[in-house]
């Protein structure tokens, strides 16, 4: 099998035209629901036919869905490991389902459907992980669509719950709701002001955690975080998306606190620090991923400040995924090793700059997208 990105709705990341509330602070919101077959051994102990069975089911029950009926379902288990990895720098699939951890490997009956904003992950730790990426900082809109899609799925499928610790999961802190709530957001002046540290200590106090780009286990490039809930059980749906809710609000209201910060009392350093990232980002002959996101961060930083005013946020989103490794390998028909990457990688960015540019109005008038 051989993946064709252009068979996936909106490429399966919709979240990069930036149309979503606060898109200058909140890249997307996922909201994630974890679910197993009643009656069937879970993925880590299911045998491959168990496995293959669980797929077969969930495809033809999510094939009967509104939001997931006109979507792609892709074999995990039939792709190269740069298409699986795509596929993860898209956040369409986890780093298990992929199989990228080191010595990992993809297990069979692994799948994907996807779907635009909506799709569903088969075979990953849970048979069934149903999830929702919506531009910006939308929790509620995300859940009300992944919460239809689940109810239709449940008139389906036998999903395993008990009656007092509700849907059952492989790892016991997903079960409960089985719901796993996210923001990536982008927090530049809490790092600049040094004030990043106690913010996150503050988060695990009220019971949420923080991740790098790629979720569990990643490391923070480019001053993005991923903000969720760390448990499910105890309360209900509505409970968790409040909580989340407020937490990320006041953590925006101290990003921006940290943004005035700064630039009533080192407004000179800051404007250097967005225009040298711009001028390298527009100039630079070569550029690994880790100086990439760093350099788009202080652009997207000066965009939110306007000190910026010709860069549109849709297309640092789009940086932000295309210039990835596995992104830019496939895009030059090269492998992931390649000592090329950095300058394809450089000319990528010089050329989605220009092409940004070019579309600007001639009379100034442009103003930052989102």
């Amino acid at each position: 099998m051989t993946l064709d990105l252009d068979l996936l709705p909106d490429g399966g990341v919709p979240w990069l035209d930036a149309s979503g509330p606060e898109g200058l602070v909140v890249l997307s919101t996922r909201i994630r629901l974890a679910r197993n077959l009643r009656d069937t051994p879970f993925p880590p102990r299911a045998s491959d036919a168990e496995r293959a069975q669980a797929r077969d089911l969930v495809v033809a029950a999510v094939q009967a869905t509104a939001d997931l009926a006109s979507g792609v379902t892709i074999r995990i288990d039939e792709l190269t490991r740069l298409e699986r990895q795509l596929l993860h720098e898209r956040h369409l699939i986890s780093r298990d389902l992929a199989g990228l951890s080191a010595g990992g490997t993809v297990r069979s009956g692994a799948a994907l459907v996807s779907a635009g904003a909506t799709g569903a992950m088969i075979n990953e730790e849970d048979h069934l992980r149903l999830q929702v990426v919506k531009s910006g900082f939308a929790p509620g809109a995300a859940y009300a669509d992944l919460e239809r899609t689940d109810r239709e799925l449940g008139a389906r499928i036998p999903f395993a719950f008990h009656d007092e610790f509700g849907y059952l999961t492989s790892c016991p802190t997903n079960a409960g709701t089985g719901l796993r709530a996210s923001v990536l957001i982008h927090l530049p002046g809490l790092v600049l002001t040094k004030e990043i540290a106690k913010v996150l200590q503050g988060l695990t106090q009220v019971g949420l955690t923080f991740r790098g780009l790629y979720g569990e286990g990643s490391e923070v490039v480019g001053n993005l975080f991923q903000l969720s809930n760390q448990t499910t059980l105890g309360k209900s749906e509505e409970e968790l998306l409040d909580h989340l809710g407020k937490i990320v609000r006041q953590v925006i209201d101290y990003e921006r606190q940290a943004r005035e910060v700064l630039l009533r009392n080192a407004p000179t350093v800051i404007a250097d620090k967005v225009w040298r990232a711009y001028g390298l980002l527009r100039h630079a002959r070569s550029l690994s991923f880790e100086e990439t996101m760093n350099l788009l961060s202080g652009v997207r930083l000066g965009v939110g400040l306007n000190l910026i005013g010709d860069v549109g946020v849709y297309t640092l989103n789009k940086l932000l995924v295309f210039t990835q490794p596995a992104h830019v390998a496939r895009q030059a028909a090269r492998t992931l090793t390649d000592p090329d990457l950095p300058a394809i990688r450089a000319d990528f960015v010089r050329q989605l700059f220009d092409d940004d540019a070019r579309r600007k109005p001639r009379d100034g008038s442009a103003t930052a997208e989102g």
